[in-house]
C-alpha cells in the first residue's frame, strides 16, 4: 500500500484464509455450551458461476466428488449455492468439504466469485443460526433469521459472545449480511 492510498482512505484488502474454517468444530462445542446450539449437519458454499467449459468442468468435478450429500440451487441475486450435507456428528468431515469446494474454485482461479460459506446450528426450541464466513474479509459472522425476514439480533451478540477468541470474528455489524433463503438454514 502506497502514501496515496493512506491519503485517499484505502486499505490494502484482507487475504482470505480458508484454514480457519478448521477452527469450527472447536467453536462449534463453545456455542453448543453457550447457547444451547447443536450443528445439523447442513453447510453450504455460495459463488457467482462464471461462463465457460473449465468453470463448469470444475464444478462437475466438486459435485463428483462430493456425490449424492451435495444439491446445487440458485438465488436471486445470481449466486450459486452448493449444499452439503452430514450427519450432525460429523462437522468436521462437513468443515473439511466445504474447504475443499472452496479450495477447488480459488486453485482454479475463480477465487473472487466465492461469496460465503456457511454451517448452521439449530435449538431444541426452533432457533436456528449460521456461523457465515465471509470469504473477502477472511472473517466470521453469525446469522440467525427468524420468519417474516427479521433476525434474532439477541442471538446473534450472543453467539458472537461465545465464539470471540474462537474464530476471526467480522468486527463491522455492518458487514453481517443477512442470507435469507440460504440453503441449510
Amino acid at each position: 500500500m502506497g502514501w496515496l492510498d493512506a491519503l485517499l482512505g484505502r486499505t490494502k484488502p484482507v487475504k482470505p484464509n480458508l484454514d480457519a474454517l478448521f477452527a469450527l468444530p472447536s467453536a462449534a462445542v463453545t456455542l453448543q455450551a453457550a447457547t444451547g446450539l447443536t450443528p445439523t449437519g447442513l453447510g453450504s458454499v455460495a459463488f457467482r458461476a462464471a461462463e465457460g467449459g473449465a468453470f463448469a468442468s470444475l464444478e462437475r468435478d466438486v459435485q463428483a466428488l462430493l456425490g449424492d450429500r451435495v444439491e446445487r440451487s440458485s438465488d436471486g441475486y445470481g449466486y450459486t449455492w452448493l449444499l452439503v450435507r452430514r450427519p450432525p456428528e460429523a462437522l468436521s468431515d462437513l468443515v473439511t468439504e466445504l474447504h475443499a469446494v472452496n479450495s477447488s474454485l480459488e486453485g482454479a482461479g475463480f477465487g473472487p466469485s466465492l461469496l460465503c460459506s456457511l454451517v448452521s446450528f439449530a435449538r431444541q426450541d426452533g432457533g436456528r443460526l449460521a456461523v457465515v464466513y465471509l470469504y473477502k474479509r477472511g472473517t466470521f459472522y453469525p446469522f440467525a433469521p427468524l420468519p417474516g425476514e427479521k433476525r434474532d439480533n439477541a442471538l446473534e451478540l450472543q453467539a458472537r459472545g461465545a465464539l470471540e477468541g474462537e474464530l476471526p470474528l467480522e468486527k463491522d455489524l455492518g458487514r453481517w449480511f443477512p442470507v435469507w433463503g440460504a440453503p441449510g438454514l
